[in-house]
């Protein structure tokens, strides 16, 4: 019997992971229905930077990314996993099967306890949010809805309280 060793190093072993898993679902994404799901008028960077705000985050002024991604047509079980967390967040990108969106991703400055790089990913078609996500990069790190949970809600003046 013969055993074969390798000395692996976790932690780029989980960033490849996360690039190669963003890439794939910024393709599975890529796409958009005529109707969002949210009002929010995205088609400044300032707006989509207030829109993160809004949400409890502080971004870096500019995206660290912006593409087009394709939302597939044919849905694959990680884009059904990805769909889940955005029906929990009340977005669905089923609608937007076969459409080209963007994909604006910005670094997040105030995740609570993050030792590495947190993204902020938003999905946007004809300038309406349609899904998005929070990624923390460290090793156990999560994906998670946009809303900040840990941030003050907003008061009906949109100013935290």
């Amino acid at each position: 019997m013969m055993f074969l060793t390798a000395k692996v190093d976790l932690k780029k072993i989980l960033i490849v992971t996360g690039i190669i898993a963003g890439v794939i679902l910024a393709l599975l994404f890529w796409s958009g229905d005529d109707t969002a799901q949210t009002a929010a008028p995205l088609n400044t960077n300032d707006g989509r930077v207030q829109f993160l705000k809004d949400l409890g985050w502080q971004v870096a002024a500019s995206p660290v990314e912006n593409t087009q991604v394709n939302i597939p047509k044919e849905p694959s079980e990680m884009f059904r996993r990805y769909n889940a967390l955005q029906l929990s967040q009340g977005y669905d990108l089923t609608r937007y099967a076969g459409k080209q969106v963007m994909r604006y991703v910005y670094r997040v400055d105030n995740y609570p306890g993050a030792t590495e790089p947190v993204y902020a990913t938003l999905l946007v078609y004809k300038n309406q949010v349609i899904g998005g996500d929070i990624t923390d990069t460290a090793a156990g790190g999560k994906i998670q809805g946009l809303k900040n949970s840990a941030a003050p809600a907003p008061t009906e003046t949109g100013k935290a309280s």
